[in-house]
């Protein structure tokens, strides 16, 4: 075993240890005056230990134990997903965490879904080896798998991490080889539900808001859809956030007001700068340098796990590997989009560089199931 380790990419650990690193520095920053959240070095500390150790732990352990009890596995997802439901504790609106855990730690059980979702999608898709996926046989099956989780998540209500596990479906559709006529239909549906959804959104969003507030339902995932599709007329407390961040952003001009100088950031500006908005630090007091260079590691990172994808020669490892792949462009796409006032606001974090243990835990498996795939596949070391 000890010798495989020789295979292990040393520049993907190099991008993952750098980005603890800058998360470290980034969120000492963004906290540095905040009243409402204090800068915890020994569980900081605690949560990258634990990471750090669960990757080489899963870049060990052979992935394919896994594609074999991937269905039990997603029975267990499906099951966590539930129990939060009734037990977990709400937090930002939405009941997806479970408190209190060893150490002062919270898990959020969407966040493994994601994982268990790619490997039970990418062992139905195996099975092909390669063979376009048909409609009856594979196309709703697959859709089905991922509707369940989909469903629970959305009802938490949590529509940014629905929106992953819907990206994450799709990633694997186009992995799996999907034929295009199916491909080009899906486009059709989702564009024709997205206008349907925006056009009754705008026409019955007051009245739809005010029948939740009754119900004492959440409601603030309306606000942050309204001030995307009606930029113009929602209420400036809704765009507070993302005006103040594009502001935020823009003063950091080319090399940003310098480390622990950014001026919205240490005014308070800027909610929840340590998880959403940490991408408003970067841009704030280190500019468009900064900000590219966070980008470019992140566009390596993305280079080499697609690398070992195409060298694999297992089909369900190189699913797993496109499967997060998708996971983790659209996290930051979405992410950085969000705070320049491209994308909708959601409580989508930036993968390895916002604070959230359960987040960063489950992306170090991730990277760790990447490692394993390459450690574990005879022909891509030959290739490499």
């Amino acid at each position: 075993m000890l010798h495989k380790f020789k295979k292990i990419d040393p520049l993907i650990v190099f991008l993952l240890l750098a980005f603890m690193v800058i998360s470290t520095l980034l969120l000492y920053s963004a906290t540095l005056n905040d009243s409402m959240f204090t800068f915890d070095t020994k569980k900081l500390a605690i949560v990258y230990s634990i990471s750090i150790v669960a990757f080489f732990l899963t870049a060990a352990f052979d992935y394919r134990v896994l594609i074999k009890t991937s269905y039990y596995l997603y029975g267990i997802g499906i099951l966590q997903l539930v129990a939060v439901y009734f037990f977990g504790s709400k937090i930002n609106g939405a009941r997806g965490w479970f408190k209190g855990l060893p150490f002062g730690l919270d898990f959020q059980p969407v966040e493994l879904v994601k994982i268990i979702l790619i490997l039970t999608l990418a062992t139905f898709m195996a099975r092909r080896k390669g063979e376009p996926l048909e409609l009856l046989r594979d196309v709703i099956p697959i859709g089905l798998i991922a509707l369940l989780p989909i469903s629970l998540v959305i009802i938490q209500p949590d529509l940014g991490n629905a929106i992953i596990l819907g990206v994450i479906l799709i990633g694997m559709y186009w992995i799996g080889n999907i034929k295009l006529i199916y491909a080009f239909l899906g486009a059709a549906i989702i564009t024709g539900l997205s206008y349907l959804f925006i056009f009754l959104f705008k026409l019955y969003h007051v009245p739809l808001q005010a029948f939740l507030r009754s119900k004492e339902l959440p409601t603030h995932w309306m606000d942050r859809i309204n001030t995307f599709v009606n930029p113009t007329e929602a209420d400036k407390n809704d765009t507070y956030h993302v005006d103040n961040a594009i502001r935020a952003i823009g003063s950091g001009s080319l090399t940003g007001e310098g480390y622990l100088n950014g001026s919205s950031i240490h005014s308070n500006f800027i909610p929840v700068a340590y998880t959403d908005s940490i991408f408003v630090v970067v841009g704030e007091e280190f500019g468009f340098v900064g900000a590219s260079i966070l980008l470019l590691m992140y566009f390596v990172l993305i280079y080499r796990m697609i690398l070992i994808s195409i060298y694999c020669d297992n089909y369900a490892g190189s699913f797993i590997i496109i499967g997060i792949v998708s996971m983790l462009v659209f996290q930051i796409f979405q992410n950085v989009g969000m705070m320049i006032g491209i994308m909708p606001l959601t409580g989508i974090t930036l993968p390895f560089i916002s604070y959230g243990g359960t987040s960063l835990l489950i992306n170090m498996v991730a990277m760790g199931l990447v490692m394993s795939i390459r450690m574990h596949d005879d022909k891509l070391l030959d290739e490499e």
